[in-house]
């Protein structure tokens, strides 16, 4: 039972897989509608997941030694959430109903369950997801055949899961947990997105925008001369208020000015997210960034001008034979997680540097390698300062050094530009774990492992 009832949810409680269009049939085009999308209905999914934890929670009570039938009220309760496109799961051979090749999954993960005692100002955590990023604890809500990048369906489908979040959290939730009704009230975190989709629920220009990034309002040039230098600005609220002045231009500005005083909010922020950063995502981002600066060393780039694409395609044929033949480390087309984690290494750095003629340059790189070992463990650790006290103490200093390195010695490729996951890592950091105690557990694992 919820109190109050929750609004625009219906009361019936035998709840199964529902039609994840919800009434909205008719704005869908092309595709029979009833076959485009499934979901559960979030607050059954939630108390799903709370029974299926019920053992977990009156566990955690004996071992704080809190008399179970005084803890009926002021359990909180955290959910991450996390959403992603899948690419092509078109049917290979079969003759199902015509529906669009790609995908998206949204799912939940309940990351921590608290109860307030009286007299205790802080809450006492009962449950703590141990493995925040393993498919196992990442629970699906709703499956939809939509292009992620198809904004109006992807709204009309996630709109209803916007309204019940909405109204479960102006509610509380009455459970039977261990015989005893107790009281729950939920938080949501929208953290497991990548870069694409934060853009796309957040109202924001697509990833080339000269507004880099999801967190400040930085531009790309000035994120190149100030690397390390940024606090996080953007909020959910404030992308709406953006809109708005973009909608109506109060100020009867010009397209350049009025884009330039909204920071590149263009369109109606739909969902509201955890301004974070994607670990997996800033592996796989920086990954790439490294392939071709080693790309560049290994042509010496830092002394011409600009290299034709032959010259490109040479030097990045040299560089995967040898990574192949001393390393194992097949090319891939589009850089992913496993090939991000291994060429991050410093045994890579050397197989690299076995490729690069001068000394001083083999130097640089190995030296941006080792910083970049040392901050690494600060966003991928579920939690950093029991993990990796020392790396998150010195993290701001080491990004001080990597940025330097990059603007002097590497000055070729980060005159004027840089990564949005680059930015995001030598900025940022610092400032999210000291708000959310880690980035690595909020991150999106969970969900691309349970869309494979």
């Amino acid at each position: 039972e919820w109190q109050p009832a929750l609004k625009n949810v219906s009361s019936s409680w035998d709840v199964g897989i529902i039609d994840g269009l919800s009434g909205w049939t008719t704005s869908v085009d092309d595709v029979p509608a009833d076959t485009i999308s499934r979901r559960f209905r979030y607050d059954v999914a939630l108390v799903s997941a709370l029974k299926d934890l019920e053992e977990d929670i009156i566990e955690g009570l004996r071992q704080r030694e809190l008399d179970d039938s005084v803890c009926t009220s002021g359990f909180t309760v955290v959910v991450k959430e996390s959403c992603d496109g899948m690419g092509d799961v078109s049917e290979k051979h079969g003759s199902g109903p015509a529906v669009p090749e790609k995908a998206v999954r949204f799912s939940f993960t309940i990351m921590s369950i608290s109860i307030r005692v009286e007299g205790e100002d802080d809450g006492i955590t009962i449950f703590q997801e141990q493995k925040p990023n393993s498919e196992l604890s990442c629970r699906p809500l709703s499956l939809m055949f939509v292009d992620e990048s198809n904004h109006e369906t992807l709204t009309a489908i996630l709109g209803p899961v916007v309204a019940e979040r909405k109204a479960m959290m102006e509610s509380r939730l009455i459970l039977s947990v261990g015989g005893l009704l107790r009281s729950f009230r939920f938080f949501f975190r929208g953290t497991g997105y990548d870069e694409k989709m934060v853009r796309e629920m957040e109202g924001l220009e697509a990833s080339g925008s000269t507004y880099i990034c999801t967190l400040c309002d930085s531009t790309r040039a000035e994120a190149s001369q100030n690397m390390v230098l940024h606090s996080i600005t953007r909020s959910h609220d404030e992308n709406l208020e953006r809109y708005e002045i973009w909608r109506t231009n109060p100020f009867s500005e010009s397209a350049d000015e009025l884009r330039d005083r909204v920071k590149g909010v263009s369109a109606k922020p739909f969902m509201e997210t955890q301004p974070t950063l994607d670990a997996l995502h800033c592996d796989i981002g920086n990954a790439t960034e490294f392939y071709k600066i080693f790309q560049d060393e290994i042509g010496e780039v830092y002394q011409k001008s600009s290299p034709s694409r032959e010259e490109r395609r040479c030097w990045r044929s040299t560089m995967d034979k040898h990574l192949r033949k001393n390393l194992k480390l097949k090319p891939v087309m589009r850089m992913n997680g496993n090939y991000a984690r291994r060429l991050m290494t410093r045994e890579a750095v050397e197989v690299v540097c076995e490729l690069v003629p001068s000394k001083e340059r083999r130097e640089a790189l190995r030296k941006l390698m080792d910083l970049y070992t040392q901050m690494k463990p600060v966003w991928r650790s579920t939690c950093p300062s029991r993990d990796c006290p020392d790396q998150l103490c010195q993290y701001s200093y080491n990004s001080q050094q990597f940025a330097d390195l990059l603007s002097t010695t590497f000055k070729y490729r980060y005159d004027g530009k840089i990564t949005n996951y680059l930015h995001k890592t030598l900025a940022h950091v610092p400032e999210i774990v000291e708000r959310d105690g880690s980035i690595g557990a909020w991150a999106s694992e969970g969900n691309e492992s349970g869309n494979k």
